[in-house]
């Protein structure tokens, strides 16, 4: 099982085991549906876990799903496509060069897309980032831009603006997701689309409003910080009764980039297979790399994952067992 664990994984570790081993000893693990509610309500009442703590789990009870029947999980959950465009998504640079230069080796890579997670030290700095990155790699390269809530609505508007006379296709997470009337607002004004949403909990319940009254003009989960594959395909298909995008958000790690994928190929209102860069970073518990060619991933034809895990690496790397 792999997850997002915040600052400690070990700590991590020690609470969702002490909350998870009794709620799940003695069930079916086919239940996915019975046992995601119940969690809801059991969370609710008496564990108050952070978001990223459920999604790993119901990954592994999809996954035994698809293995016992002997299909790729995305073909298991309903096949759409079999591949997907990827794009590159940046950590914090050092300035406008750094950005550019790395676009630059993305685009190379083949890649079919960049976005850009700019530091949010001044506007003025990042509004050069993004003139930057777009001059490195010219008119016709896929640019997303994904500030991650440093602005006020003015500057997020000024940046916005600049976004959209540069080209790129969204503007991500701008504001606060749960600033409702000043994102609603912001949608309103700008022409480049507004996603957001990744980080609010509880999901499909906390995003209905996002959706329902057109607060972004798309949203985001993950198998990840969604509530697994349940949660995220709830999105998806909500997001999808209203004609509106739900972007598959990066879920780190390789081994879950997987399932991420997976869900690429099960949906069809997003786009894009975003994975962090560089990507050997985050290359690691596969055997093998991911499915990537000629800038396309490839959903796998394997059980399951479709993949195996590194063993001998996740053995090495185990600091306890729970």
């Amino acid at each position: 099982m792999f997850g997002f664990a915040g600052r400690s994984a070990l700590g991590a570790g020690h609470t969702a085991t002490a909350s998870f081993r009794p709620f799940f000893v003695g069930r079916n693990a086919l239940d996915r549906e019975a046992h995601w509610h119940d969690w809801r309500r059991a969370d609710r009442w008496w564990h108050h876990l952070p978001i990223h703590a459920y999604g790993p789990l119901d990954c592994c009870l999809w996954l035994l799903g698809a293995q016992a029947a002997g299909q790729p999980l995305w073909r298991y959950i309903g096949g759409a496509r079999r591949q997907v465009p990827v794009y590159a998504s940046s950590l914090v640079l050092d300035g406008p060069e750094a950005y550019g230069a790395e676009a630059q080796i993305v685009q190379a890579a083949g890649l079919k897309g960049y976005k850009i997670h700019p530091p949010g030290r001044t506007l003025e700095e990042d509004i050069e980032i993004h003139r930057a990155v777009r001059a490195a790699v010219g008119p016709d390269f896929a640019l997303m831009s994904d500030p991650v809530q440093p602005y006020t609505f003015d500057e997020a508007l000024r940046l916005g603006r600049e976004a959209e006379r540069l080209g790129y296709l969204w503007l991500e997470e701008p504001l606060p997701d749960e600033a409702i009337p000043a994102l609603r607002e912001l949608t309103r004004q700008l022409d480049i689309p507004v996603i957001g949403g990744e980080v609010l909990a509880k999901p499909p319940l906390s995003l209905s409003e996002h959706i329902s009254s057109r607060v972004v003009d798309g949203v985001r989960a993950d198998p990840s910080w969604s509530g697994g594959v349940t949660g995220t395909l709830k999105v998806a298909r909500l997001a999808e009764a209203f004609l509106m995008p739900c972007e598959i958000h990066t879920t780190i790690f390789h081994p879950l980039e997987m399932v991420a994928l997976h869900l690429n190929g099960a949906v069809t209102n997003s786009d894009w297979f975003e994975v962090l860069w560089p990507m050997s970073a985050f290359a690691f518990g596969l055997q093998g790399e991911l499915p990537i060619r000629g800038g396309m991933a490839i959903m796998p034809e394997g059980p399951g994952l479709g993949m195996e895990l590194d063993w001998d690496f996740i053995d090495i790397a185990t600091i306890a067992k729970l």
